[in-house]
C-alpha cells in the first residue's frame, strides 16, 4: 500500500495502472458501440402519406401489428352467427298435436267399423256427425285450427293415404322443427313441408288439408341464446393468429405509393424518422459497459500477477479491434443463403492472446468477441442475436486456445490449425444437423469447406501477425525467448568467447533459475534466457571476475577496495546497456540490471573496513533497483546460490541445503526481496527446487584410482 501510494504521488496520472486500464476500455467500449450500432439501430426515412417510396424499405424486427390483429378479430367476431337454443319440449307437443289428430281419426274410424258389424243401429253415421266427434276428442288448440270442411276430408279419405300423410307430416315436421324454427324462419320451414308434401302422390284435397296442419303445427321453437353466442365470439376472437410484421419482410417496394396502412406499418416497426425507438440503444449500451468492465477486471487481474505495460494493453486493444473490425466487414457479406461467418479466423485473436500475454485472458476475451459476434451477425435486425454465429466463433477461439499447448515447440501453432479445422467441421456438422432445413451434399462441403478455410487463415494470420506484436510493440513471447536463447547469438557468443567462465556460470543458474520458476508456476523460459545475459556486462572486464581467472593473477590484488568494487559494481548496468544497444526485450534488461538489487560486496567491504574504519557500506553496495519480478528475484537467489556452491570442496546434500537456505535468509533480511510478489511459500518452493537441481548436479561420483595407486596395489 505504501508503495502504491509513493507512485500515485510521485508519477503521472498516465503512468498509473488503473489509468491504462480505463482508458483501453473505454477505447474498446467506443469502438464496439460504433460497430454495433448499425446492428440494433437502424435507418429511419422522412416519408410523408400518399407519396412514392424512393427504395424498397424492409422491417428491421419482428412485430405484432396489432390494429390489423384487432381489425380482423372484429371480422371474425362479426362473422359468428347468433347462437340459439332449440326447444325440444315445443317440437314434441306440435308433433303430439298431429299424432292426436289422425289417432283421433283412426279412432272414430274404428268404432263406426265396430258398430257397422254388430248390428246395433240400421242408420249410418253421417262425415258431419264424424267430423263434430272428432271436434269434441281432439285439444282445442288444433280444433281451432282447422275447419269442420278440413276435418271432413281426412275423415273420408282412405286409411293409407290418411297414414301415407301423416307419415310425411310428422316426419317433415320433426326435420324443420329439430333444425330450429325462429319468428323469421318460420314461413320457410312451412313452404318446405309443403313443398314435400306437394311432390307426394296424395289426393289434392287431402294435401290442402295437410298444409293447413303444418301451417299450425310449426311454430317458433329456437330461442336467441346470448351466452353461447358470446361463447362462440370469444372462440372466433381467440382463433385469429396475432398479424406479424416479420424482419425482413419487404413493407413498401421502391415506387409503391404510401398509403394509410403503409405508413402506420413504417410507424410501427420505427423506421420514421418521429418514431425512432431509442430502446435498443439502451440495450446496446448495457451490453458494451458489461464486455468493457469484464476485459477491465481481466486486465486488472493479469496486471497483479505480471506486468501490464503500454505494449500488452496496446497488443490487446488491437487483437480486438481485428477481431471485431474481421467479423464486421464478413457481415457485410454475410445474408440468410451465404453464412460466411464460418469463414472468419475468429482463433486468431485467441492464439495471439495466449502466446503474447495469458491463457485465461485469452479465454475471457474470446467470450466477449463471441457475444459481439452473435450481434454483428444478426443481419441488422434489432432485438435479434446470430446464436450460430457466436457459437462458431466461440468453439473456433476455444479450440485456438486448447491445441496452443507446447509454446516452446516452433510447429505448435500449426499444430493447433489442425485441431482448429477438425473443430471447425464438427460445428459445421451440428448446424446442419441440427437444421430444419435439407441441405444438400454440395452445400454441405461448402461449408466444411469454409471451417478448413478459417482454420487455415487463422494459423497464418497468427504466425504472420506475431512478428509484429513481439518487434512492434515490444512484447516479449516464448517464440522471442527461443529465438534468444540460440547459443549462436552473437551476444551469446560474445559471453562464451570473451569469458567462458561466466558463460558456464550462467548456464548453470539458468537451469537452476528455469527449476525454481517452473516450481511456482512463474515463467521458467523468461528465467532460463534471462539468466544467459545476466552477466554479459563482465565482459567489459572479464578478467576482473575470478571465473575468468584461468591461471593468472588476481587484479583485484593489486587495485584499492573500492576500485574493485566499481569494476564489480558496474557489470550489471554495462551489460544493461549493451542490452539496450542490442534491442534485446525490456524484459531481459530489467532483471539484468536487477539481478543484484542493492545488495553489499562483502568481501571488499570488509577489506576496506580493515584499512578505514569509518567506511560507509552504501558505497560499496550497488544501487539498484531491486527485483520487481518472480523471475528476477529467483535469478537473483540463483546466481548468490549457484557462486556460493561452487566454492565448496566437497558439495554434500546438507551443505548444499544449508547455503541455500542460509542465503535465501540472507536476500530476505537484507531487503533485497522486497519488491517483489513471492511469497514465503513459494520461497520454500524455490529453495526445494534448488537443492534438487544441484543435487543433481553435484551428485556423488565413484572415485576412481590414480596410476600411481594401481602400481603400488600390484
Amino acid at each position: 500500500m505504501k508503495n502504491y501510494w509513493y507512485r500515485f504521488k510521485h508519477y503521472p496520472f498516465y503512468q498509473h495502472k488503473w489509468f491504462r486500464i480505463s482508458l483501453a476500455s473505454l477505447l474498446l467500449s467506443v469502438f464496439f458501440f460504433l460497430i454495433t450500432i448499425s446492428n440494433v439501430y437502424t435507418e429511419t426515412y422522412s416519408i410523408e402519406r400518399f407519396t412514392e417510396a424512393k427504395e424498397t424499405i424492409r422491417s428491421p424486427l419482428s412485430i405484432e401489428n396489432e390494429k390489423e390483429t384487432e381489425r380482423e378479430r372484429r371480422a371474425a367476431i362479426q362473422s359468428v352467427e347468433d347462437r340459439y337454443e332449440i326447444s325440444t319440449e315445443i317440437t314434441q307437443e306440435r308433433v303430439g298435436y298431429v299424432n292426436e289428430l289422425f289417432e283421433a281419426i283412426d279412432k272414430i274410424d274404428e268404432e263406426e267399423n265396430d258398430s257397422g258389424q254388430s248390428g246395433d243401429d240400421g242408420n249410418t253415421v253421417s262425415d258431419k256427425e264424424k267430423a263434430q266427434d272428432l271436434q269434441q276428442m281432439i285439444s282445442p288448440e288444433i280444433s281451432d285450427a282447422l275447419q269442420r270442411e278440413d276435418l271432413i276430408q281426412l275423415i273420408t279419405a282412405s286409411p293409407n293415404h290418411r297414414s301415407l300423410g301423416k307419415e310425411l307430416l310428422t316426419t317433415s315436421l320433426y326435420d324443420v322443427m329439430n333444425d330450429g324454427v325462429t319468428t323469421e324462419n318460420m314461413q320457410t320451414g312451412i313452404d318446405n313441408i309443403k313443398e314435400k308434401l306437394q311432390y307426394s302422390s296424395l289426393d289434392a284435397s287431402l294435401k290442402e288439408v295437410l298444409y293447413l296442419i303444418s301451417e299450425f303445427a310449426v311454430v317458433e321453437n329456437s330461442f336467441y341464446d346470448a351466452e353461447k353466442t358470446v361463447e362462440a365470439q370469444k372462440h372466433a376472437s381467440s382463433n385469429v393468429e396475432p398479424v406479424m410484421i416479420r424482419a425482413g419482410e419487404i413493407i413498401v417496394t421502391e415506387g409503391q405509393t404510401i398509403t394509410n396502412e403503409i405508413y402506420e406499418e413504417l410507424k410501427l416497426v420505427g423506421l420514421l424518422s418521429d418514431d425512432r425507438n431509442v430502446y435498443p440503444l439502451v440495450g446496446l449500451i448495457l451490453l458494451i459497459l458489461l464486455i468493457g468492465a469484464m476485459i477491465s477486471y481481466e486486465m486488472n487481474n493479469y496486471a497483479a500477477k505480471r506486468e501490464l505495460d503500454a505494449g500488452k494493453i496496446a497488443s490487446i486493444i488491437l487483437i480486438s479491434v481485428l477481431m471485431v473490425a474481421v467479423m464486421k466487414v464478413t457481415s457485410l457479406f454475410t445474408g440468410s443463403v451465404n453464412q460466411l461467418f464460418f469463414i472468419v479466423p475468429a482463433a486468431t485473436g485467441a492464439m495471439l492472446l495466449k502466446i503474447l500475454l495469458d491463457e485465461r485472458l485469452a479465454l475471457v476475451l474470446s467470450m466477449m468477441y463471441a457475444i459481439l459476434a452473435s450481434l454483428i451477425f444478426n443481419s441488422e435486425i434489432p432485438g435479434s442475436l446470430n446464436m450460430e454465429a457466436g457459437i462458431f466463433i466461440l468453439f473456433s477461439q476455444l479450440a485456438g486456445i486448447a491445441f496452443l499447448v507446447n509454446l516452446k515447440d516452433r510447429m505448435a501453432i500449426l499444430k493447433a490449425g489442425i485441431g482448429i479445422t477438425l473443430v471447425h467441421i464438427l460445428t459445421v456438422l451440428l448446424f446442419l444437423f441440427l437444421s430444419f432445413e435439407k441441405y444438400s451434399m454440395a452445400d454441405v462441403f461448402t461449408y466444411m469447406g469454409f471451417g478448413a478455410v478459417a482454420a487455415f487463415l487463422s494459423t497464418v494470420l497468427t504466425i504472420g501477425l506475431l512478428p509484429f506484436f513481439e518487434t512492434g510493440l515490444g512484447i516479449l513471447s516464448d517464440t522471442k525467448l527461443l529465438t534468444l536463447s540460440n547459443p549462436n547469438h552473437p551476444l551469446l557468443r560474445k559471453i562464451l568467447i570473451e569469458a567462458p567462465g561466466t558463460y558456464h556460470h550462467s548456464v548453470m543458474v539458468a537451469n537452476l533459475s528455469e527449476s525454481a520458476c517452473e516450481a511456482i508456476g512463474a515463467n521458467g523460459l523468461l528465467a532460463r534466457v534471462a539468466a544467459y545475459y545476466h552477466d554479459l556486462g563482465k565482459t567489459e572486464k572479464a578478467h576482473y571476475f575470478i571465473e575468468n581467472q584461468m591461471g593468472i593473477t588476481n587484479p583485484h590484488d593489486m587495485l584499492q577496495p573500492e576500485q574493485s568494487a566499481g569494476i564489480i559494481i558496474n557489470h550489471p548496468y554495462a551489460g544493461g546497456k549493451l542490452l539496450k544497444k542490442h534491442k534485446l526485450p525490456k524484459e531481459i534488461i530489467h532483471i539484468t540490471e536487477q539481478h543484484h538489487g542493492t545488495s553489499l560486496l562483502k568481501y571488499f567491504y570488509f577489506k576496506a573496513k580493515e584499512q578505514n574504519k569509518y567506511v560507509k557500506e552504501a558505497d560499496y553496495r550497488y544501487p539498484g533497483p531491486l527485483p520487481k519480478t518472480q523471475e528476477g528475484a529467483i535469478v537473483c537467489i540463483c546466481d548468490s546460490v549457484e557462486a556460493a556452491v561452487r566454492s565448496l570442496k566437497e558439495p554434500t546434500k546438507e551443505k548444499i541445503a544449508e547455503i541455500v537456505s542460509s542465503i535465501i535468509n540472507d536476500k530476505l533480511m537484507d531487503g533485497q526481496l522486497n519488491d517483489s510478489p513471492l511469497t514465503f511459500k513459494e520461497l520454500e518452493k524455490i529453495r526445494q527446487a534448488v537443492c534438487e537441481a544441484l543435487n543433481g548436479i553435484f551428485h556423488s561420483r565413484i572415485q576412481y584410482p590414480t596410476n600411481q595407486e594401481v602400481k603400488e596395489a600390484n
